[in-house]
């Protein structure tokens, strides 16, 4: 990869040959959450074959589009990070409901075009409240994603949630193996070969599964070879209060898990991501939503998966993760490509995936290195977020009795540990003490590279 003094590692654009890899790479490691989500509404819904099929293609065509719109940008959309796009797990539940009793996909697609707009017009306001958001909270959310993501990777490890063969230990072998060859590969290979571990683990993965039974092809025949999303397939959208509040509340969930993403591959990067670009960032996300309703697909958020590969490969190039948007493109184009990819068994997705998550779990706690618990309440912020962020996880139905719009903030480990970190460092950092001093009291908030120098810094030092 050439590199020149006066060019960031995120703006390096590798050889062709090198983003072509590398960019398959991380198509990999989003590939199977993102037809999820077309999957689990288009079956709530009893969608036909050919309808489920289309609302694939019509997803991964705009989750290229929408990752080009974030790595490349243009005007004020966009962050230009290594940012993947995808569809957001927060919206699925609502959409289930919206779609089953409150006017089918038009109705969904209403609501997701006016969610789409309202987070272009909250872009600003969220893009302020950056400097509320020190190491020691990003550290702590950082940590919750990876985490969070782990049960993802165990799910696929074991076969994939709802297989019949789950648990097989079959499946975990073929995971094991992977992972084996992800580790031996990054620390045995050359540089360039280490930097495609993950891509290289799942190929030798791919091609051991194929003699021993894991693989189905059949979808690849019956897939066309080229198809075109038309905006309103379904028919033209449906504006319903009600389907649009649960809509907007999806939006602030998705808006501060975008956040904590943004932040953490900035981390990664050493580009730090400042109030204006986070703006540029989330502002993007809105677009793509809109863009989602217009073209028959759903809510678009930067994805936590990918953030582990960034930190894993240490491949910090923008123009990589805008040729997976290219890739992602043309699968969804060309949908006998899209059954190609979708045929990867998933014991392979989940022995790179217990890496790449495990990696993000391990840059939060690196970002927590640099915060001082000594002589203060931090560790109590970092304590409770987690385990308020890791409740949802362990125990899915925590939430089950309580309304719809609750459980769509809280179900979501990553915005409720969020937004805990969030709270928590307020009342222990910038609140009055006991005495009726404040610490970091002399300003309203906190900036965003000098925060550990106010919030860590022990009670006593501030006062």
């Amino acid at each position: 990869m050439a590199t020149t003094a006066d060019v960031h590692p995120v703006d390096e654009i590798p050889p062709v040959r090198q983003l072509a890899a590398f960019g398959l790479q991380h198509v990999l490691a989003m590939y199977a959450g993102a037809v999820a989500v077309p999957l689990i509404v288009g079956g709530a819904l009893k969608l036909s074959p050919a309808d489920l099929a289309y609302l694939i293609t019509a997803d991964l065509l705009v989750c290229g589009v929408a990752t080009l719109i974030q790595c490349v940008g243009f005007w004020r959309f966009g962050v230009r990070l290594p940012i993947m796009q995808g569809c957001t797990f927060a919206a699925v539940s609502p959409m289930v409901l919206i779609g089953t009793k409150g006017g089918g996909l038009p109705a969904i697609y209403g609501s997701v075009i006016v969610a789409g707009l309202a987070i272009m017009l909250l872009a600003p306001l969220f893009g302020r409240l950056l400097r509320f958001f020190p190491p020691l909270v990003t550290g702590t959310v950082i940590l919750i994603i990876g985490v969070s993501l782990l049960p993802v990777a165990g799910n696929w490890a074991a076969g994939g949630a709802g297989a019949k063969d789950f648990g097989e230990p079959k499946n975990l072998a073929l995971a094991g193996f992977v992972l084996a060859v992800v580790l031996g590969v990054q620390r045995f290979a050359p540089a360039f070969l280490s930097r495609i571990a993950v891509l290289l683990g799942i190929a030798v993965g791919l091609a051991v599964a194929v003699p021993f039974g894991f693989t189905d092809f059949s979808g690849v025949g019956d897939a066309g070879w080229v198809g075109v999303s038309t905006p309103f397939h379904f028919g033209a959208p449906e504006f319903r209060a009600s389907a649009i509040v649960s809509m907007l509340v999806v939006a602030l969930v998705t808006m501060t898990e975008t956040t904590g993403d943004l932040i953490a591959v900035g981390e990664l990067t050493g580009r730090k991501v400042e109030p204006r670009p986070l703006a540029d960032g989330l502002r993007a996300d809105g677009l793509s939503t809109v863009l989602g309703g217009v073209f028959n697909t759903f809510p678009y958020t930067a994805y936590a998966q990918n953030v582990g590969l960034v930190g894993m490969t240490r491949v910090r190039s923008r123009w990589v993760v805008a040729a997976a948007g290219g890739i992602l493109v043309l699968l969804g184009l060309l949908p006998k490509l899209g059954a190609v990819v979708a045929a990867i068994p998933a014991p392979v997705l989940g022995g790179a995936g217990l890496v790449m998550f495990g990696t993000v779990a391990a840059s939060g706690l690196r970002t927590l290195a640099r915060v001082d618990f000594k002589g203060n309440d931090n560790l109590t912020v970092v304590a409770v977020s987690v385990a308020i962020g890791m409740l949802p996880v362990g125990v899915p139905t925590v939430y089950a009795k309580f309304p719809d719009w609750f459980q769509t903030v809280m179900n979501s480990g990553i915005s409720a540990g969020c937004l805990s970190a969030i709270v928590l460092n307020l009342l222990f950092n910038h609140r009055p003490r006991k005495g009726g001093s404040a610490v970091g009291a002399e300003s309203p908030g906190l900036p965003v590279g000098g925060g550990e120098q106010t919030v860590e810094q022990p009670r006593e030092e501030a006062v």
